[in-house]
């Protein structure tokens, strides 16, 4: 069985660790606890978050406690991370409030019932501590010269605005939390993006010194398209994951928009569904390409907002786009729902024939002449030879191919042609 370490490397999570080895003895067993921080600087999380909840909900289904830190003590001095000008800072009034936003979404992601995940808010050790005190019990084990050659600080000592200090205390802050998770939650793994390598090296480091204990780090690339741009960044701004700032629909449209080149990794990522499942969709091209988009789209929106969500985003997709009829082979561990039930009257023209004809046997250039999805028998030849044309959601394989009543599902034939023509044939 495939660990929970190499499932992450396999589905495109990993970019660097500390120490492989022995990290993968450590969450050789179960029950081990992982902690990611999240900022409480804004209401939602967005798309551009999904890589570390995604981790986290990996981690939990590999049998492993997650731990979801809110930033309410660091929210308050801001990560100069990733950043070329200082962050607003925040009240605490502002900080609760978005707080509150955080937990709603990460719940929809992660279970946090009957301790199998837990949420923490690092507010409750940073906020009571005395200065001097910290100064001598953990700003002693901190090199300045280490410090200012980590990536996040260097960016910013460089950036016109520079570094003032309120941020440069912000690494020995986040290093002091991974020491409490260890200490008081007996956490010894701390995940994040790439921009955060320093802070998590450090808080490594002083766990060694100030336990004599091992601790891990395991960073997440930064995510980009295949069009160079930052993972959910669109021309409209961020795509959010409260629901009242990016309705499900908006957030289905965001995914099954997504570049060809991407659908395979978005899959690996953004979804739960197996990878020898995601491996055969890089052989897919144009229609079939479209329709494993569909998967995504419904995947991604039902983890975020639901099942009945997804099945709303989806229906009126196809009332406004035309419908996608998803074949039973294309990814079946997908709960999509698949073939004509998801085919609403009000979107699928349709004809009739009648049944001495149907009984009689119809050719598959015939019926899609019938439709008028064709216009002549030489563009259904052409369409079934390029694997466009579909019947009750399976691919026509010959243009001569013979239909009578025992083809009927419920009474009717839908017949498709291309990426989203629908048409169907009911009987008179």
């Amino acid at each position: 069985m495939m660990s929970v370490l190499d499932a992450l490397k396999t589905r495109g999570f990993v970019e660097n660790t500390t120490h492989e080895q022995e990290l993968e003895a450590y969450l050789g067993q179960t029950g081990r606890r992982c902690y990611i921080g999240f900022d409480p600087t804004g209401a939602s999380l967005h798309v551009g978050h999904l890589v570390t909840i995604m981790a986290l909900c990996h981690m939990q289904r590999g049998g492993h406690c997650p731990i979801a830190l809110v930033g309410g003590g660091t929210g308050m001095i801001g990560d100069p991370s990733g950043k070329t000008e200082m962050r607003q800072l925040l009240t605490p009034a502002m900080i609760d409030e978005n707080k509150a936003g955080l937990r709603a979404q990460l719940s929809r992601f992660i279970d946090f019932s009957e301790g199998r995940a837990l949420l923490l808010d690092n507010a409750d050790w940073l906020i009571g501590l005395e200065y001097i005190p910290f100064l001598r019990d953990i700003g002693r084990h901190f090199s300045v010269n280490r410090m200012i050659r980590a990536e996040s600080y260097r960016v910013r000592i460089d950036s016109e605005e520079g570094l003032n200090f309120i941020e440069f205390n912000y690494m020995l802050l986040q290093a002091y939390d991974f020491y409490e998770l260890c200490r008081s939650h007996d956490c010894y793994l701390q995940m994040g993006g790439s921009d955060q390598w320093g802070n998590i090296v450090a808080g490594v480091d002083l766990i060694r010194r100030k336990l004599g204990r091992q601790a891990f780090g395991i960073t997440f690339p930064l995510i980009m398209t295949a069009a160079g741009v930052k993972m959910g960044k669109t021309h409209k701004g961020a795509v959010w994951l409260d629901p009242q700032r990016t309705t499900p629909y908006e957030y289905y449209q965001f995914w099954i928009n997504t570049d060809d080149a991407d659908v395979p990794r978005f899959l690996a990522l953004f979804t739960f569904l197996p990878m020898d499942e995601i491996q055969r969709v890089e052989t897919l091209k144009d229609a079939d390409l479209n329709l494993a988009k569909t998967v995504l789209a419904f995947e991604a929106t039902r983890i975020a907002h639901g099942r009945d969500q997804a099945i709303h985003a989806q229906e009126a997709t196809a009332a406004v786009f035309g419908a996608r009829s998803i074949p039973d082979d294309l990814m079946p561990s997908s709960t999509i729902p698949r073939g004509p039930s998801m085919i609403t009257p009000e979107t699928v023209p349709t004809s009739g024939v009648s049944i001495d004809l149907l009984t009689e046997g119809i050719a598959a250039f015939k019926l899609f002449q019938i439709a008028g999805l064709v216009q002549s028998g030489g563009e259904a030849r052409r369409l079934v030879a390029q694997g466009g044309a579909y019947v009750n959601g399976e691919r026509v394989e010959a243009f001569d191919r013979i239909f009578t009543p025992a083809d009927l599902d419920e009474g009717e034939l839908l017949l498709r042609a291309g990426k989203k023509r629908f048409h169907k044939i009911s009987v008179l």
